[in-house]
């Protein structure tokens, strides 16, 4: 990326977090840039075929009730795609459009890895050119002809089309790129359930119909609701009850969608939920895979604590999330606790100018994990950039309007559902 001007912002990650802050910090008189590694939407793209938003879209955005899975006060992909529960490719489809309307400068195929302060003199050499270039994108010399940049601020991310610098970088990555495949002994034997591109072509290309999931939240009860549509039996395994288990936070139940799906299916009798179990591990055996567990906390066993062998003809699925890691920037968001630390405006406490968009936000207890949680806090951190670099931030009134602006966080309680 040598030889391309500085950008005011530089946002990594082309999916719902990086088009969503990407749109709100170029509503400002900012140079803005996305770089993205795939494909815009890439994460969404990646979903299982059967897979559907779980929140409802409506296009309620002229009462000022932005459509929950819009990442821009005036859109909405209801009405973009004419439907309720968005797949991941209508999704990411959505998001192309985002981009086109708003005219939002994205570059795919370029990977970040690392965002580092960019300070004192600065150069880097460009081995596949054999010159050096600076880094600032600068003029370019032959030979060891080499410019420096001096006491420059700002960050440099070294990218696989070589260093950019910018001024302020807003990390928006996502999680689904770092899936939780090693949760005990023997999860290499098992497929992670993001690993699958459709639950009925899974089960047509399978010796049996009979299947473990171990996971019982959304994406575990999704994959078994797949199978059992693909015609297959599947028992699930969690910890605790999820499907039993309400409270107010979406983020830590089950939502009334995968609910009413569950029930559908439940009729069918070819699917058996099961409460405190915890797996200790997985071995594959010749024609099979056993699966030896434990009660999880809580639970009774008429054993004790004897540890039960369950064996299964298909390879055991696993819906245990996604690792908690940041990538190339881990280092610069130290974590309390397993939780990130970061500023009142999502900037991390280490390095300036760095800052955190999209499900890894969290704040008072409360995760920001779906996309009508974090969208909120696109426009603090436009604020916050264009106050910073001087501009104009008026044009963010537009989110107060359509009540996608929280900026005071003592509002964000666990618990505000009394029903």
């Amino acid at each position: 990326m040598s030889g391309t001007r500085r950008p005011d912002v530089t946002i990594v990650g082309a999916g719902a977090a990086g088009i969503g802050v990407g749109v709100a910090c170029s509503m400002l008189d900012l140079d803005v840039r996305v770089l993205e590694r795939d494909c815009i939407g890439a994460s969404f793209r990646a979903w299982p075929e059967e897979m559907r938003f779980i929140t409802p879209s409506f296009p309620s955005n002229s009462f000022g009730l932005t459509d929950l899975n819009a990442v821009t006060p005036d859109t909405s992909p209801a009405y973009t795609l004419d439907c309720e529960h968005p797949s991941g490719d209508e999704y990411a489809d959505y998001l192309e459009a985002v981009v086109e309307f708003h005219g939002l400068s994205v570059t795919t195929g370029v990977e970040v890895r690392s965002v580092d302060r960019l300070t004192g003199d600065v150069t880097h050499h460009d081995e596949r050119r054999d010159q050096r270039t600076a880094v600032d994108g600068g003029t370019t010399l032959e030979g060891d002809a080499a410019e420096t940049t001096r006491g420059k601020t700002g960050l440099v991310l070294e990218t696989s089309e070589g260093p950019l610098e910018s001024e302020q970088v807003v990390w928006a990555a996502g999680q689904f790129p770092t899936p939780l495949t090693d949760p005990f002994p023997g999860a290499d034997h098992c497929l992670h359930t993001s690993q699958v591109s459709s639950w009925r072509t899974h089960a047509e290309r399978a010796e049996s119909d009979e299947y473990l999931v171990i996971g019982g939240y959304e994406s575990g009860i999704d994959a078994a609701v797949g199978l059992v549509d693909a015609g297959a039996t599947v028992r699930v395994f969690d910890r605790g009850e999820p499907w039993i288990e309400r409270g107010p936070d979406p983020s830590e139940v089950l939502s009334p969608y995968t609910l009413e799906r569950l029930q559908r299916v439940v009729d069918t009798d070819r699917l058996f939920v099961e409460g405190g179990v915890s797996v200790e591990r997985v071995e594959r055996l010749e024609d099979e895979y056993a699966i030896y567990s434990r009660p999880a906390g809580g639970f009774e066993h008429p054993d004790g604590e004897a540890v039960s062998t369950i064996r299964t003809p298909t390879r055991p699925l696993i819906a245990t999330g996604f690792a908690p890691t940041l990538g190339p920037v881990e280092s610069h968001f130290p974590r309390t606790d397993g939780t990130i630390e970061l500023t009142d405006t999502d900037e991390s406490p280490t390095t300036p100018g760095l800052f955190l968009a999209g499900p890894d936000v969290a704040h008072n207890g409360v995760k920001f994990c779906f996309i009508y949680k974090f969208r909120a806090r696109f426009p603090v951190i436009a604020d916050t950039i264009g106050r910073r670099l001087g501009v104009d931030t008026g044009a963010l009134e537009r989110y107060r309007e359509q009540n996608m602006y929280l900026e005071d966080l003592s509002c964000c309680e666990p618990e505000l559902c009394d029903c």
